[in-house]
């Protein structure tokens, strides 16, 4: 194992390269796209299937025929479908996602206490206004969870994706040190890297329950 002098060592090799800003800028990329892209159609999807009752009862056996998965089985058929590079990558970040977050609404809606929506139809609000004044701000705070959660799970897989499917980005810097020469001490600084990049994703997450509009349902401290 490198010493921690050795893994400064290895970091500072990596920027006089000029790779590690390259790295990290392609690994935070991958994420993005894929928790985006999965949270703008699972979250409104969930919504809509715990809204409705029928809509649960026939898209559930399919939910969780997929759900248990693993990301990482669907690698070969990525690279099949995309190849090798940035959209592979992506794909599996997103199925990594999906189901998380999907799952998360759905419950979210379903544990919503039945008085709020009673007393908001009883006020006569309209599906929209219901929606909107009780629906919204029951469920975020539980979003907000569900997406910090999912968060880091995008951050875990696209580390696994990277050592396979594509040739840049942290996972691939851990396995490319490991094979060119067994340079331990990029192997811990990419360990390093991806631990602590993972924890500013956290906070940052964990930022959105100070939002003053969502922490309605928040104890106070």
């Amino acid at each position: 194992m490198p010493s921690p002098w050795g893994v400064v060592g290895g970091l500072v090799d990596l920027t006089s390269h000029g790779l590690l800003v390259k790295y990290v800028v392609a690994s935070l990329f991958r994420v993005t796209w894929g928790f985006t892209l999965a949270a703008i159609l699972a979250i409104p999807l969930g919504l809509t299937i715990g809204w409705y009752r029928r809509a649960e009862m026939a898209f559930n056996p399919l939910i969780q025929f997929l759900r248990p998965i693993s990301p990482l089985a669907w690698i070969p058929i990525a690279i099949l479908w995309f190849g090798v590079g940035d959209l592979s990558a992506i794909f599996l970040i997103f199925l990594s996602c999906f189901f998380p977050l999907l799952l998360t609404a759905i419950n979210a809606v379903r544990n919503i206490p039945a008085v709020y929506i009673n007393a908001g139809r009883n006020f006569g609000l309209s599906p929209g206004a219901l929606v909107y004044r009780v629906l919204y701000p029951a469920v975020v705070p539980q979003l907000i969870v569900g997406l910090r959660i999912t968060l880091g799970i995008a951050w875990l897989v696209v580390v696994a994706a990277e050592m396979i499917a594509v040739n840049s980005g942290l996972g691939f810097l851990i396995v490319d040190a490991r094979n060119a020469g067994n340079r331990y001490d990029l192997v811990v600084a990419g360990m390093v890297l991806i631990g602590l990049i993972g924890l500013l994703l956290d906070i940052g997450m964990r930022s959105l329950e100070k939002v003053k509009s969502f922490r309605w349902s928040y104890s106070e401290e």
